[in-house]
This record gives structure tokens, C-alpha cells and sequence, in this order.
């Protein structure tokens, strides 16, 4: 087992890259492209980030992909408690035991969860918070999953692809303004937090990242669905060069029908659809489907 260093016993010690390569050499695990794997080494980082996150003491927070807890470590010294999914069953198992070593007081504190945030629909603690170094291939859709099924998650803040968060935060008529943006914009306000370099990862990703810190607002007042509105979104950016009408003519129907749509919901037929906002798109969804159809 993995003991902190007794030199750093006057401060909460925080993991660094000798503990997290010692860490995963004893379990043998090599962090994997496949699962984004990218463990921060940099304390001062991880300090960056839960200070960032605005982490009340009463807290619930929500972690995603914790690796070796790096950040976990953090997170325990600020939240009243985490809750950590992670995918992979051999760094869940390790988890509980660096826990135990680093943090023996928040042991009960801590719970841990080993399965795929995409399929996570329960937790044994509802979340108020999501912090979270996120794989850079699945960043966007688990950010959305997690906002759709844990309506307890009030705020939080993510790392991702620095690409990524610009597009997370994008406002309409931004160029990099998609259907993230307007997803993301449906469960409440993005902005970008930060930026962190490559050299506090193991191994280093060849990108920097990005911090996007999210607060939830209650979503457009509307007898549409989420699923209705958002089927409007990516119809209108699946071909995004294309005028809002030959781009939503498959999703209604014909062109004419999005026309109609269109123009019912006060919107330029010929406008594109990166510069409407989320309020747009729920008039949109409301004009192909009334409350009275």
C-alpha cells in the first residue's frame, strides 16, 4: 500500500507524479488512448481545479473517471462527500485503498461506483456537483447524460479537450458554436474557466485542456420534449453550410414543411443554424409539434 509522504503531514498531501507512477505500477496498469486516460501529476493543479469548482463544505460531489484519485483526494478536503464512477475495474479497486491511505477520515465519505457514466442512471448519493478530468472522446455526451439523469447536479466544472470546452461555451453566431453549445445551453449557462497545459498529465496529451464551469437554470418553458428539441438541433447542424430550410426539410418532412416551421416560430428561413439560440430551436420543435396535434 501507497502511504503519504510524512513530510507533507501538515498539509492535506495531494498525489504526485511519483505517487501516481508508483501507484500504477503496483496494480500495472499503463494509462490506455482507448479510455482517454490522462492522470494529473501536479497537485497545484488539482488545487486549481476544486478551488475553480466552488465546492460548498455541504456538498455531494460527482466524479467521473477518477484514475488513481488524484483528483478524488481534493475533492474529499473540500465536499461533504464524492461519489466516483469509474469504468475500469482495476483502478476501482485500487481506489478504496488510496483513500484509506491518503484520507482515513473521509473513508465514509467516499463511495464508489464501477461502471460506464454513460449507463449510470443511480448513484448511492445524490449529487449536487460535477468535477470531473473527462476523457476527451466521450467528454460532451457524458456531460449531457449526467445533466439529464441527476437533475440534483447544480453546478460543477469539467476538463476536456481545450477544443472542446471553446465549443462547450460558444454563444450563437461564434463559428465553433454547435450542438453542444445549444445542448448544453437547454440544461443551463457554460463558461470557460480556464485553461491547463500538458505537462501536469501522465502521459501527456499533445492538446491543451480546457476548464468549462457549468450552473444549472431550469430548462425553456415548452410543451415540446427534450428529444423533440434536440432532434431539431442536430438536423440543423448535421448540415450546417446549408440554409435552415434545406437543412431541416428531412426532420419535417419537406422543405415547405420547414419553411412553415420555420417561419411560425420567427425564424429567417434562411438563416443557418449557428446563430440561433436554444430559445429558437424550442419555438422550432413547438411549430412541428403543437400542444393540440
Amino acid at each position: 500500500m501507497t502511504e503519504p509522504n510524512p513530510e507533507h503531514a501538515a498539509v492535506a498531501p495531494l498525489l504526485g507524479a511519483v505517487d501516481i507512477r508508483r501507484l500504477a505500477e503496483e496494480i500495472g496498469v499503463r494509462p490506455t488512448k482507448t479510455l482517454g486516460q490522462n492522470f494529473v501529476i501536479d497537485g497545484n493543479t488539482i488545487r486549481r481545479i476544486v478551488s475553480a469548482a466552488s465546492i460548498d463544505p455541504g456538498e455531494t460531489v460527482l466524479e467521473v473517471g477518477p484514475g488513481l484519485g488524484s483528483l478524488t483526494l481534493g475533492l474529499l478536503d473540500a465536499a461533504k462527500s464524492v461519489v466516483a464512477v469509474e469504468i475500469d475495474p482495476v483502478l476501482a479497486a485500487k481506489l478504496p485503498e488510496t483513500v484509506r491511505a491518503w484520507r482515513p477520515d473521509a473513508v465514509d465519505d467516499f463511495h464508489l461506483v464501477l461502471s460506464d457514466a454513460m449507463k449510470v442512471t443511480e448513484l448511492p448519493v445524490q449529487p449536487t456537483a460535477l468535477v470531473a478530468n473527462l476523457p476527451y472522446n466521450v467528454a460532451v455526451p457524458v456531460v449531457l447524460h449526467l445533466l439529464q439523469h441527476f437533475p440534483s447536479l447544480q453546478h460543477g466544472l469539467v476538463m476536456v479537450q481545450d477544443e472542446v470546452a471553446d465549443r462547450l461555451a460558444a454563444a450563437p453566431g461564434s463559428k465553433i458554436y454547435g450542438v453542444p453549445s445549444v445542448k448544453a445551453a437547454w440544461y443551463g449557462t457554460m463558461r470557460k474557466a480556464g485553461v491547463i497545459g500538458m505537462n501536469v498529465f501522465w502521459p501527456a496529451p499533445k492538446i491543451h485542456s480546457g476548464l468549462v464551469a457549468f450552473t444549472r437554470s431550469a430548462p425553456p418553458a415548452t410543451h415540446a420534449t427534450r428529444g423533440q428539441v434536440f432532434a431539431v438541433i442536430d438536423a440543423a447542424f448535421a448540415q450546417r453550410r446549408k440554409t435552415l430550410r434545406a437543412a431541416l426539410a428531412h426532420w419535417a418532412g419537406s422543405p415547405a414543411e420547414a419553411e412553415r416551421c420555420l417561419v411560425a416560430a420567427g425564424v429567417d428561413p434562411s438563416a443557418r443554424g449557428e446563430v440561433l439560440d436554444i430559445n429558437a430551436f424550442v419555438r422550432i420543435a413547438e411549430a412541428r409539434h403543437p400542444m393540440d396535434a
